[in-house]
């Protein structure tokens, strides 16, 4: 197996995330994602019911947290984001420039940007089971981005949200000097906008003992 630069296959599939210190979010009794941003005229939800029933795909593949931990041999299933823009996004934008970013909001309260190009590749989802079941709280319930190509914090746990700009969104980071790459590609090791990628590999691996043992579950249950 081989796995992108700097990273080590971990057993399982540990929680992850920065709000790792808090439980998962609860999971609202009928969930919806909402589509809207500068971008799209008519601003609309998709419930999550709708979403199962949109074109399907499964997908083999591993997760690449930054911090240097990779979980391999994941089964994911959902909708094909690419399917999903082009059917039910596309129809609906503005006249106008032309869509650059998108913004992946979840319930906890955590977004991530992504290039509309990064975001179209074939192998991203919106997954709703991960290995034969549906997801759960610690992997992103009900729904999450999956992007394999990019480093974990892109891939947005309990989707709720997403928006679309004709711009980068403001920065939040602007002045970190750990601040996320924007394309946070996993074979590039696009991990800070300011730090290469080896450079911080050391600090990421002596994390990855203390990430295991905050992660409260963590384990995938086998498929029943």
């Amino acid at each position: 197996m081989t796995l992108p630069p700097g990273q080590r296959a971990v057993d399982g599939f540990p929680r992850f995330g920065t709000h790792l210190q808090h439980p998962p979010p609860p999971v609202p009794a009928d969930p919806v994602i909402e589509f809207g941003g500068a971008s799209l005229a008519e601003p609309f939800s998709l419930s999550v019911a709708d979403l199962a029933k949109l074109t399907r795909r499964e997908l083999a593949a591993d997760f690449h947290c930054v911090a240097g931990w990779s979980a391999t041999g994941l089964r994911w299933e959902g909708a094909p984001f690419g399917a999903l823009y082009h059917q039910r996004v596309a129809p609906l934008l503005a006249c106008g420039a032309p869509v650059t970013h998108v913004v992946f909001v979840g319930l906890d309260g955590f977004r991530s940007t992504v290039l509309l190009q990064d975001a179209l590749a074939d192998d991203v989802l919106v997954a709703d089971r991960l290995d034969g079941l549906p997801l759960d709280g610690d992997h992103g319930a009900p729904v999450r981005l999956v992007s394999p190509r990019q480093y974990g914090f892109i891939s947005t746990k309990h989707l709720c949200r997403v928006e679309f700009h004709t711009s980068a969104p403001p920065l939040t980071d602007r002045w970190s000097p750990i601040a996320s790459h924007p394309r946070a590609r996993v074979w590039q090791e696009e991990r800070h906008r300011r730090l290469p990628g080896r450079v911080v590999r050391p600090a990421y691996r002596a994390l990855i003992g203390p990430i295991r043992a905050l992660s409260a579950r963590g384990s995938r249950t086998p498929p029943r």
